[in-house]
């Protein structure tokens, strides 16, 4: 297992990815927010789903999913028909225009990642590629958040937990 300081070292890795976050959201089209890119994305890899589902996908309220929705359908690259299954409900598809406009994002990003790696070798991307999945896994799997604190003894001898701090 990693020590202390290699963890900390992590933290600040972290924190210094959002330069590469902010200058990937740089390159959207004024009209392509992150949040729309993001659903286009998931439509594209996940393909029709439920709004429900979109919205796990993004790990974000369904308030915030429907905005996103919204926006994209405004424009004519997703469209929203009811589920036979349960006509409450709407199923999300990428239409034509979409699909062109997810294409785009993609060889904007594509050829944003080939300029700033130019100088990594194959193997390097591959390896970082493998890395930031295996990273996403582990924070996808069903262990617990932050792992139980020792048990401390309150003034009276009694044994209390004291809440963990997640940052």
């Amino acid at each position: 297992m990693a020590g202390k300081a290699q963890y900390e070292e992590l933290i600040r890795q972290f924190s210094a990815f959002g330069a590469v976050r902010r200058e990937l959201g740089r390159i959207l089209p004024a009209d392509c927010p992150a949040g729309s890119a993001a659903v286009l994305t998931l439509l594209g890899r996940h393909g029709d789903m439920r709004m429900s589902r979109l919205s796990e996908l993004l790990a974000v309220d369904m308030s915030v999913t429907s905005r996103h929705v919204a926006h994209i359908a405004d424009r004519g690259w997703i469209q929203r028909s009811p589920d036979p299954a349960d006509k409450r409900s709407r199923i999300l598809r990428l239409t034509p225009e979409g699909r062109t406009r997810l294409d785009e994002l993609s060889e904007r990003t594509t050829q944003l990642l080939a300029h700033r790696l130019s100088d990594w070798t194959d193997a390097e991307v591959g390896q970082l590629t493998g890395l930031m999945a295996r990273l996403r896994a582990s924070f996808d799997d069903c262990r617990p958040a932050v792992p139980p604190r020792p048990a401390a003894p309150s003034a009276a001898g009694q044994s209390t937990r004291t809440p963990a701090i997640t940052t």
